[in-house]
């Protein structure tokens, strides 16, 4: 998307304004990105009537749904990030600036948290509870590395061949990922704030650290293989378009 080649020059000198509005975007994205993976999460349980299945419909369509809107809506504004991995690995690629990437991550962070807080007080939970929803093993942990894998390969690829359709292409991936993988976090930031709320969505604190590990992992191993299928040519207006 254009606004990744834009922000390569937020945060230089003189221009805090402009960093204020991305790190603020970034925190609302990741935010609202949460709000609607739990709130969904805990509405589509209680009308689910224990129907999983049912429920984890509602969980994906909302997230996928929220997760389209949210990069066309802040993209302009920060790049539309809302996940550590996509900003280091944007970061590492030149795409923006290392110490951009530095201020963006805990953003997100700060807003994954918020956004747990109010999903929870809007269905009245616990505003903050530890979750006890087992979520380790093997199966778990490859599941985190492929979506993730595939997610940042999407971002590798997309925003420099097809930046129009990324967009589109994240939120169809996430939301179908819900299915085809036993998981789909696919973001530290989610992983650490869902073990915040004891809910649909919920991992517990202790699962996180293997979760992460996965991500990570994904995430590498996406850069080595689509870095070499997608060289980082010089960043030209035909490469960009």
């Amino acid at each position: 998307m254009d606004a990744l080649s834009e922000s390569r020059h937020v945060g230089d000198h003189g221009d805090m304004p402009s960093l204020a509005r991305s790190l603020v975007a970034e925190a609302l994205g990741t935010a609202f990105l949460l709000i609607a993976i739990v709130g969904s999460g805990i509405l589509g349980e209680r009308l689910a009537a224990g129907n999983v299945a049912l429920a984890l419909l509602a969980n994906a369509l909302a997230t996928g749904a929220a997760l389209y809107a949210l990069i066309v809506w802040l993209a302009p504004l920060s790049g539309a990030h809302f996940n550590p991995l996509v900003t280091l690995v944007l970061a590492f690629r030149g795409d923006i600036a290392a110490r951009l990437a530095g201020f963006y991550v805990p953003a997100q962070l700060a807003g994954a948290v918020v956004g747990v807080a109010i999903a929870d007080a809007m269905f009245d939970m616990p505003v903050y509870a530890l979750s006890s929803h087992l979520r380790s093993g093997p199966s778990q942990w490859l599941s985190e590395f492929l979506v993730t894998f595939g997610l940042i390969g999407i971002v590798w690829c997309c925003s420099r061949l097809r930046p129009s359709a990324l967009a589109g292409v994240v939120a169809a991936y996430i939301g179908g990922g819900f299915w085809f993988t036993a998981t789909d976090f696919a973001n530290p930031a989610v992983a650490l704030a869902r073990a915040l709320t004891d809910t649909f969505s919920g991992i517990r604190p202790m699962d996180v650290p293997g979760f992460l590990a996965a991500e990570i992992l994904g995430a590498l191993t996406a850069v080595l293989l689509f870095r070499w299928l997608v060289p980082n040519v010089a960043s030209s207006p035909t490469a960009l378009r």
